[in-house]
């Protein structure tokens, strides 16, 4: 539970590190930014840009083929995003989903950092591969006109759909979408150490992010954000599957992994079911993920940012899939989703629902807990994304900036405190040393 430790509750010790102290030197290029680095001026009108692209939707609302939602928790700046791009790369039938859990002092800044860039940087690794080069935009990190010609692309003509019959027989043509997410995550973290306006030493977020043509699913995951598709089985009954694994250092790959590179796992005595990623010698971060973009401080130390990319062929049986952040699936299982999402009473009520329903049961089981930012994209695929008007609904501001209520109705005043030692807050603070000479069973019951 949690992305990041967080000891609000607790004094640190006259010796204990701060979060800048970490005992690791920052990477030179987290230091000095090359000319081509990230102005505000240009990310303001790299925002306009993206604004005015048809059928790209961030806030709170719905279209004909998805339902979007996002609620702020207890915790401060909700640090989740989220995405649904349809038409996208100028293809009719494909649609790009994704969401973003951001963590750490400047988790909200790069969540939407990477909301923004990596469909750009996807679609063009997608085109070269596609036309079978393999180093045209090696370099992509830092040119501007790349991501203006991504911009000046998606109001062109349509493109003819790639052709995916083959997939399943053919696993080279899979593998060229696999190097297109795997390429467009690496530059994407290349692009964030390097970003002006956000120092992602100490911050980093998820990604959960699908590609979605014609009956052709690739997904691409890192974190413990979730993908869930929604089928039939041959009574007629609906079935959950987990489309991704949820990426913590619990997993024994994952933690080897980590160790080999000196980074340690661990679990705290408050919360043994929470595997931790630490520093060789010191008490922090405490990351609850094994991968994730940004978080520096940790990359020379297990910590990565390459996906796990997997394909699905889709039936007349599959329904829909959902995309969620940590804060829904804390709380709700896969089945108790897709049944929210089910019976919700329209479409474009879907997200909503789940994230209501997922806030009574953080009420319910985690009373003394402050609730997590919440975020959910529901993509239908009984409808063909080629007849989407896309006519959405705007119900916000935008959701890294909304202040919401989590829940009025029930909120009767009460002031929902933290937990007495640990707290699920998505931010990066160092833990207390652990005084030297102190019996070193601190650490042995909660090792991993």
């Amino acid at each position: 539970m949690g992305s990041c430790f967080s000891a609000e509750s607790r004094s640190p010790l006259p010796n204990s590190p701060t979060t800048m102290s970490l005992g690791v030197k920052k990477r030179k290029n987290s230091r000095k930014r090359p000319p081509g680095s990230r102005s505000s001026s240009f990310d303001h009108r790299r925002e306009e840009q993206l604004h005015r692209i048809v059928g790209r939707m961030f806030l709170n609302g719905s279209s004909e083929v998805a339902s979007l939602f996002t609620q702020q928790g207890k915790k401060g700046t909700n640090q989740d995003a989220m995405i649904v791009w349809e038409n996208f790369g100028s293809r009719t039938d494909t649609v790009f989903c994704g969401v973003f859990d951001g963590h750490g002092p400047l988790g909200h800044m790069v969540a939407k950092r990477v909301r923004d860039s990596l469909p750009l940087k996807l679609s063009a690794h997608w085109e070269v591969n596609l036309k079978g080069s393999n180093d045209v935009l090696r370099e992509i990190v830092g040119s501007v006109n790349s991501e203006e010609n991504s911009f000046n692309s998606v109001n062109d003509d349509p493109k003819a759909s790639t052709n995916f019959e083959e997939i399943d027989n053919n696993p080279e043509i899979f593998q060229t979408l696999k190097d297109s997410f795997l390429k467009a995550f690496k530059v994407m973290d290349r692009e964030l150490s390097m970003y002006a306006n956000a120092d992602c030493f100490c911050s980093g977020t998820t990604a959960v992010t699908l590609i979605k043509q014609g009956q052709h699913l690739i997904i691409g995951n890192i974190g413990d954000s979730r993908a869930v598709l929604c089928t039939r089985d041959k009574d007629n009954s609906l079935v959950a599957v987990q489309l991704t694994v949820d990426l913590k250092p619990n997993l024994p790959a994952e933690a080897e992994r980590i160790r080999r590179c000196k980074g340690r796992v661990f679990a705290l005595r408050d919360e043994p079911e929470v595997a931790r990623v630490w520093l060789p010698n010191y008490d922090s971060p405490g990351l609850a993920m094994a991968r994730a973009f940004g978080d520096f401080c940790l990359k020379d130390f297990g910590l990565i940012s390459v996906p796990e990319v997997s394909y699905r062929r889709l039936t007349e049986k599959d329904e829909f899939v959902v995309l969620a952040t940590d804060g829904i699936w804390d709380v709700l299982t896969n089945e108790e989703v897709i049944n929210i999402v089910a019976s919700a009473e329209s479409h474009s009520r879907a997200a909503q629902a789940v994230v209501e329903s997922a806030v009574r049961a953080w009420r319910h089981k985690f009373p003394t807990s402050k609730v997590d930012d919440c975020a959910v994209v529901c993509l239908f695929l009984g409808l063909d994304a080629t007849t989407s008007a896309t006519k959405w609904k705007l119900e916000g501001k935008d959701v890294a900036e909304r202040s919401v209520d989590v829940e009025e109705e029930s909120s009767s005043g009460k002031d929902w405190s933290a937990l007495e030692g640990v707290s699920r807050l998505n931010t990066l603070l160092t833990l207390p040393r652990f005084v030297p000479g102190e019996d070193e069973e601190n650490h042995e019951p909660g090792e991993i």
